[in-house]
């Protein structure tokens, strides 16, 4: 404990920035559910004080505590004091996480599967191949199936299936790395567009194609790091940054674009301040792909002529209304280009109640409090229906699967989509 007390105490100064106000209660998705101090940040930032001064003998307990977190970020976003709690935590629970030892599911599918792409990309395409064993189709806008058998982790979810041929098996199929001549860009794909949402995939590659930019798809791309790193398992994450950053320096380009809100906020502000205390030729590297990280939709906005896409006359418009991302808006400050790319398609946007509210995802928060992340997701599928609209965009795969979970619970015939993917559909067809 004595030594547990000395590495926290790393982030005393951090956690001293935090004056107590308790505004962070008011920004909580989580708080707002359970009513409880120990679920908000102030509370938290408490906890890892009692571990700095020895007063809490419990590391289990407090480990629990502080995996008990969206990691949304809005209690930092509206913060007064500008405290980085989403970084206070994961570091605080990277060190408990050294300290306790990973449990031996995590070290299993983190260390042996996940730090590595090729045997992650290899494991995930075994298990698209016997996904329709465990779970059947549901007959639903959202596209979603259910379990087979009763399981308690998995009896009340509706999941987004597993693709059968992922993004990065059908690169193949099309030439993408053609020179281009506009900007070039690098396209980091991500797990979950790759696994569940290749769709999302090649309208960026349809779209970046259009605008004539020059494209480069590195094989054998992997997970940006950020479950591991959640998890508190630094080792994986850094392996995976490593593996990146050589894929990504490899060959030059104007920008890395990424379709996920997660995946760049980590390469954008994790990737750097995780890896910062390494060798400095790596950090380099990392400060120059971290500086070029745009997403899709502010590539678009900021660089390409959005009036190109002309919808076709005949097309019945969409009402579309869009949820924000936490890791966008709050951490990114990225949320009127992607309203800028629905409107270039030529479809109708409505803005729902409470857009930039968390939607409840949270990673591995879905999966250890489901509960708690149906109820926050719940508030999210009503404020979408009570617009009226068709389609409900936002710009982050796993915002896509829990609204997909929470409006096919409800039956109602919205579908969820990424705004690339609306705007690609309207681009002329030669």
């Amino acid at each position: 404990m004595q030594k547990l007390a000395r590495d926290v105490k790393r982030l005393e100064k951090e956690v001293a920035a935090c004056t107590r106000c308790g505004m962070c209660q008011a920004h909580c998705p989580l708080f707002e559910r359970t009513r409880k101090e120990a679920d908000v940040s102030r509370g938290k930032l408490v906890l890892i004080n009692g571990l700095i001064d020895g007063l809490f003998k419990d590391a289990q307990g407090v480990s629990e505590r502080l995996q008990r977190c969206l990691l949304c970020g809005s209690c930092a976003h509206g913060c007064p004091s500008g405290v980085d709690t989403v970084g206070i935590f994961i570091r605080a629970r990277a060190i408990i996480a050294q300290y306790l030892g990973l449990p031996f599911t995590k070290k299993l599918l983190f260390q042996k599967i996940l730090s590595s792409p090729e045997r992650f990309n290899g494991f995930m395409n075994l298990a698209a191949g016997f996904q329709k064993i465990f779970f059947r189709e549901e007959n639903n806008a959202q596209g979603t199936s259910c379990a087979r058998i009763a399981s308690p982790l998995l009896r009340h979810r509706h999941l987004v299936p597993l693709t059968e041929t992922a993004f990065n098996r059908s690169l193949h199929h099309q030439d993408v790395r053609k020179e281009g001549k506009g900007v070039k860009v690098a396209f980091f794909v991500g797990c979950l567009i790759d696994k569940a949402f290749p769709g999302i995939g090649h309208s960026v590659v349809d779209v970046l194609d259009h605008f004539r930019a020059g494209i480069f798809i590195p094989a054998d791309q992997g997970c940006c790091g950020i479950p591991a790193l959640a998890a508190g398992d630094l080792k994986t994450f850094e392996t995976l940054v490593r593996h990146h950053v050589d894929l990504f320096s490899a060959e030059k380009c104007d920008y890395l674009v990424t379709a996920c809100a997660t995946c760049s906020s980590t390469i954008i502000k994790l990737w750097p301040a995780l890896m910062k205390d390494k060798d400095r030729e790596l950090f380099k590297k990392i400060q120059a792909l971290a500086e070029k990280t745009v997403d899709i939709s502010w590539l678009m906005d900021k660089r390409f002529d959005l009036s190109a896409a002309v919808p076709d006359s005949g097309k019945k418009h969409e009402v579309i209304t869009y949820h924000d991302p936490c890791h966008l808006k709050k951490s990114l400050g990225v949320f009127e280009e992607p309203r800028r790319v629905i409107l270039a398609s030529g479809n109708d946007l409505r803005e729902m109640k409470n857009s930039d509210a968390c939607c409840g995802m949270g990673g591995s928060f879905n999966l250890m409090h489901y509960d708690l992340s149906t109820g926050i997701g719940q508030i999210k599928a009503e404020n979408i229906i009570a617009t009226g609209c068709t389609i409900v965009a936002t710009s982050c795969p796993a915002c896509m699967m829990q609204i997909s979970d929470m409006l096919a619970k409800t039956g109602q015939p919205v579908r969820v989509k990424h705004p690339v993917e609306i705007y690609a559909e309207a681009l002329p067809r030669e």
